[in-house]
């Protein structure tokens, strides 16, 4: 049986800032993955970007070095 982990989540408005998300994680190598949404967040436009919530530091410099239009990050336990 697997077991939740927290996981750091980030939040967009738009899916055009999700992909630009999606987009920088390509080029520079930024740790996690585009996702639904999880339903304990209400947020904007229906994407989030998770990765591990021990990369949480990384993932909000990398998002600031390359200017990453988004919401609000979370921590959510998740499979």
């Amino acid at each position: 049986m697997r077991a939740k982990t927290p996981k750091a989540v980030v939040t967009f408005a738009t899916t055009s800032d999700a992909m630009a998300m999606e987009a920088a994680a390509r080029t520079h190598g930024i740790p996690g993955r585009l996702i639904p949404v999880p339903s304990e967040i209400d947020a904007g436009c229906g994407l989030s970007w998770s990765a591990e919530a021990s990369e949480r530091e990384e993932l909000l410099a990398a998002i600031a070095q390359h200017d990453i239009a988004h919401q609000g990050i979370y921590e959510v336990s998740m499979y």
